[in-house]
């Protein structure tokens, strides 16, 4: 196994940044689903209140003995998608103002620009281009400050696949995606990743697949994290050999996985090279009724937006549902589980205990589609830490409501 300790999944951290963007994604919903070609424009309200905006801990004093606030936010763009013969092009760009009642030092202005080319090249030949460029607020989950932090984060993507055989295809991608962070304390977080993969895909007449992808990461850090003892370089090298399985089980049923082994090199933590297995199950299960059902297990390296370190090793598990109420009220409800493992750096005592603690997450959303193109949600979410005293990581609650309405035009 990886690790000896309890491990971690994916980081379930309730993201203030992420509040923000949830508008974007709508209208990324709206545009995909429908197809629509040319260009349309984007504009939304939105209103929010949370009850430990700054995710202060338990046995810590609030930052001007104020835990909670308001904020409001006002956003424009444009969604764009066009077909040229066998290629399609599909752009969403979003400019947003977030200003909040107490916190006033928090207000920022936000981006978003996600630009996808899906292309064909015969009958053979096909796969995508992208770009994407976000700015928001970072989480403050890990984070014990009332200061501004706002995260910038560039992504470039290229995928490219060769039919051999009605069944059998294979496929190559590269990745490049780098963080950047505004405040001079967060700034070794910053990063560069880039990711190579390629993979084998057998795809029968039923629609099912099975793939074998091997992928290699590198993580660059420009900036070393101080320590008591000099210098911690978190520059890492992940090697991963992985199946990939997208099973239609039955008619309502779909199962996929993408799991397998991993080699992460990584000196200044532990011994430096930690390998075992590692990877991600999804279920979602869609009767005909107006209920659908998802859930999720994982184990997985994750980044962490903290001063103390820069990944853990997550395990956790997932489930929700979507009730499609009427044929314009939906209804989404989840809840998560995470444990997160943070493994003792080298230049670190070894003999420190309590270095895990764990995220739980349970959400509420309801959207009216008031029109085809104009949509009003309301949300309610609460996460909770356990936190770990060693790493100086105390338990909290937080319970955040947000509404939101919508429009393409």
């Amino acid at each position: 196994m990886m690790h000896s300790r309890p491990l971690t999944l994916r980081p379930l951290a309730f993201l203030v940044g992420a509040i923000f963007l949830l508008p974007s994604h709508h209208a990324m919903a709206q545009a995909s689903p429908q197809q629509e070609e040319g260009l349309k424009l984007y504009g939304g309200i939105g209103w929010g209140y949370d009850d430990n905006l700054l995710r202060v801990p338990d046995n810590r004093p609030a930052f001007g003995g104020k835990r909670s606030d308001r904020w409001r936010q006002a956003e424009a763009g444009v969604v764009y998608n066009k077909r040229i013969s066998r290629q399609r092009v599909a752009v969403v760009a979003k400019a947003s103002k977030v200003e909040f009642d107490h916190f006033k030092q928090l207000d920022y202005d936000g981006r978003d620009l996600q630009a996808t080319w899906y292309w064909e090249l015969g009958n053979k030949f096909e796969g995508q281009a992208g770009t994407l460029y976000d700015r928001t607020l970072a989480s403050y989950t890990d984070f014990f400050s009332d200061e501004r932090n706002v995260r910038e984060r560039r992504r470039q993507w290229f995928d490219a696949g060769w039919k051999l055989h009605p069944s059998w295809k294979v496929r190559a991608g590269f990745t490049r995606e780098r963080y950047e962070y505004e405040l001079l304390r967060q700034r070794f977080n910053n990063r560069t990743e880039k990711a190579a993969e390629a993979e084998l895909l057998y795809r029968p007449r039923s629609g099912s697949s099975v793939g074998l992808v091997a992928r290699r990461v590198k993580g660059e850090y420009p900036f070393r994290r101080p320590a008591t003892t000099g210098v911690l370089v978190d520059d890492f090298t992940q090697d991963e050999l992985k199946v990939r399985v997208n099973w239609y089980a039955t008619g309502s049923t779909t199962v996929q996985a993408l799991a397998g082994y991993v080699r992460r090199e990584q000196p200044s933590f532990g011994e430096g090279t930690t390998s075992g297995f590692n990877g991600r199950l999804n279920a979602y299960y869609q009767p005909r009724g107006k209920v659908t059902y998802n859930a999720s297990v994982w184990r997985e390296f994750a980044p962490i937006e903290s001063t103390i370190v820069s990944y853990t090793l997550n395990r956790g598990a997932s489930i929700g549902a979507t009730w499609q109420a009427t044929g314009k009220i939906k209804v989404d409800a989840n809840a998560a589980y995470e444990q997160r493992a943070y493994n003792p750096r080298s230049v670190a005592a070894a003999g420190l205990r309590d270095l895990d603690d764990s995220l739980r997450t349970a959400s509420l959303r309801a959207t009216w589609q008031v029109k085809r193109k104009i949509a009003v949600s309301a949300g309610w979410q609460h996460q909770s830490r356990s936190g770990s005293q060693t790493l100086n990581l105390g338990k909290f609650d937080a319970n955040t409501v947000m509404v939101n309405a919508n429009v393409l035009f």
